[in-house]
């Protein structure tokens, strides 16, 4: 009997295992991914940003879709996020953040097949030497547009005491912070206010800390009217202390007015405006791969949401002059570098009006 039942069972197993075999359907593939930098796509920041112009795009096109998330912030991470979205299908991924720089240039060797959409980055090893394939395109922004934006509508919207208080010093967070120097001292001059002043300070990181909030606090309590907190969670921490002084914040890279009611404005980037327009190259057959491309004013590739600003006395006639002027390439800003390429330091920037003082 009990081999009756053995054999019986073998039987089972055996019709079991063909079975599934035989109705193994293949696993659902998806045609655009998206890695996520640090953090996830409601973070109100990049990912969020980079996300909105995917899914628009896809589902507008009816194109599948998925965002992958790293276990952690490394280039082993990164790279194993990419590898899994590839094995899932996808054509194209996008990666927004230029901690994707190192990934991405190994990534677009070891994926010939695959297209690389690098935002706010170009592909470059471990000694910076930059080479896109070109299945790779990346895209940066004139962030010093963006900050100048920003600069100059605070001092013309009445704030002579001003802060910045960016993440990590990296070129990006560094051109937002020249940028908006630049602007405060251009509207300061238009003014005729004599003098402008500016904290300046990099927290070394992009996490919302206790820190942070206390140096903000501390800057506020000593008559810091408005900070232009500019490195993802730093800014959650600047606003929790602009809530509790009863004073303002200035956002970054998208439109962070329902983050807080601090938020005047946003120096922002057009993040899912250049994914769309990426996404769109690609399908046409019109990809620009092997380049670096740079968007700023005329691109539409930054602004401020005029729209969700709290502005006092800066109105949209104001902001379309000055925005037009950068456009026209009418107005010549210093950035991250110097000339020969070397370090540009905040004492380096031609500021007469503003009073720049470094914190540490």
């Amino acid at each position: 009997m009990k081999k009756v039942l053995a054999l019986l069972l073998v039987m089972v197993m055996a019709f079991g295992m063909v079975a599934c075999g035989g109705n193994t359907e293949p696993a659902e593939t998806f045609e655009i991914a998206m890695i996520t930098d640090i953090g996830s796509i409601d973070d109100k920041s990049f990912n969020q940003g980079t996300w909105e112009g995917i899914d628009a795009y896809a589902t507008e096109n009816n194109i599948s879709h998925k965002y992958y998330k790293p276990t952690e912030q490394s280039n082993d991470a990164y790279l194993a996020a990419i590898e899994l979205a590839v094995q899932g299908g996808a054509k194209i991924v996008v990666t927004p953040g230029f901690l994707f720089e190192e990934p991405i240039y190994v990534a677009q060797d070891q994926y010939p097949e695959v297209t690389f959409i690098l935002i706010d980055g170009n592909p470059h090893d471990a000694d910076y030497n930059y080479r896109t394939n070109d299945n790779a395109v990346g895209i940066v922004y004139a962030e010093e547009q963006s900050g100048y934006l920003a600069g100059y509508a605070a001092v013309k919207d009445g704030y002579t005491k001003l802060g910045f208080m960016g993440g990590m010093a990296v070129p990006a967070v560094i051109r937002y912070g020249y940028g908006f120097a630049q602007g405060a001292e251009a509207a300061a001059k238009e003014m005729g206010i004599d003098s402008i002043d500016l904290k300046y300070h990099y927290t070394g990181g992009f996490d919302a800390t206790p820190e942070v909030q206390t140096k903000a606090a501390s800057w506020y309590s000593e008559g810091t009217e408005c900070i232009f907190a500019c490195g993802g969670g730093v800014g959650n921490s600047v606003m929790s202390a602009a809530e509790a002084a009863d004073k303002v914040v200035i956002g970054v890279d998208v439109d962070q007015s329902s983050e807080s009611d601090t938020v005047i404005t946003s120096a922002m980037k057009g993040l899912a405006a250049s994914v769309e327009s990426a996404l769109n190259a690609y399908y046409a057959e019109e990809f620009p791969g092997g380049q670096s491309l740079v968007e700023g004013a005329d691109k539409d590739g930054v602004m401020l949401p005029m729209e969700t600003s709290k502005f006092k006395t800066f109105t949209q006639e104001d902001y379309d002059a000055v925005f037009a002027k950068l456009v026209a390439n009418e107005i010549t800003l210093q950035k991250d570098t110097k000339a020969d390429g070397s370090e540009l330091k905040p004492s380096d920037l031609a500021l007469n009006i503003v009073k720049l003082t470094v914190v540490e």
